[in-house]
């Protein structure tokens, strides 16, 4: 596989994580979203229109375009499990931006899965 088609992943990833931090933000803005029915409803509604959410699912909805192209290219066994680097860079993310609590645990877990990714796509990027 070309370094080129590496490049595309890690795009496709960074605009995954990105996506889901406007989502997140859009949805610290609109609330739990918890109640009856009718309750739940107006909530998701309202949800729609924030303008963090409507963000989050344009650019989160645009990697399934880029998602395309990388299929196109690369073999599917290699390109989703790198798909999973995006857990780290949101792990890291949530907790500069959203200050969320990352334990010990966590962290290991996204040194478990860098070294799963990297065996997974070793030799694959040497085109």
């Amino acid at each position: 596989m070309k370094m080129k088609n590496f490049f595309l992943i890690f795009c496709n990833v960074i605009l995954s994580v990105i996506g889901q931090l406007l989502l997140k933000k859009g949805m610290n803005q609109v609330g739990k979203i918890e109640g009856h029915l009718s309750e739940i409803v107006i909530r998701v509604l309202h949800a729609l229109s924030n303008p963090f959410v409507i963000g989050g699912i344009s650019v989160y909805g645009s990697t399934t375009l880029i998602w395309l192209v990388i299929l196109s290219r690369v073999k599917l066994s290699v390109a989703y499990p790198m798909i999973s680097l995006g857990y780290i860079f949101t792990i890291l993310f949530s907790w500069l931006i959203f200050k969320e609590n990352v334990p010990k645990l966590r962290v290991l877990g996204g040194f478990v899965i860098c070294i799963g990714v990297y065996l997974v796509s070793r030799g694959e990027f040497g085109d």
